[in-house]
């Protein structure tokens, strides 16, 4: 059995409770760990805590959007490996775009699929691992 502080550990930046508690069931069914931030300011202090593996972002958070705290994270030189994963109930055409150029590695619409959002999280720990 994998030791529990041996899981790779998910920032989850999501103001919404209801989008937060699916993404964390999600991810900690899948064997990862979660902290979890409902704004920019509360993520940036978590950043400080724990370095993540990942961070979910989503796009609409209160105050400081998501896309320009990814900027900011690409921006450190502490935090700009750590892959972003960027969500939002507003997907429109070009998003994934937006997000991509703000310096998320990859992009999901909501409502997703939470199997949708662990295989795409594994993807993105998987390419940023050591010879891949």
């Amino acid at each position: 059995m994998q030791d529990p502080a041996a899981a790779p550990l998910v920032l989850v930046v999501e103001d919404d409770p209801h989008s937060c508690r699916i993404a964390v069931a999600a991810l900690e069914h899948a064997g990862f760990r979660c902290q979890t931030a409902a704004n920019a300011g509360e993520a940036l202090a978590a950043l400080q805590r724990e370095r993540p593996q990942l961070v979910l972002m989503d796009f609409n958070l209160p105050g400081l959007d998501g896309l320009q705290l990814t900027r900011w994270i690409k921006e450190d030189d502490l935090t700009r490996d750590i892959p972003v994963l960027a969500v939002t109930a507003y997907a429109m055409e070009g998003d994934a775009d937006i997000a991509r150029a703000s310096g998320c590695a990859g992009y999901i619409p909501k409502p997703y699929d939470p199997a949708d959002l662990v295989r795409e999280t594994k993807r993105l720990l998987d390419a940023t691992r050591p010879g891949s």
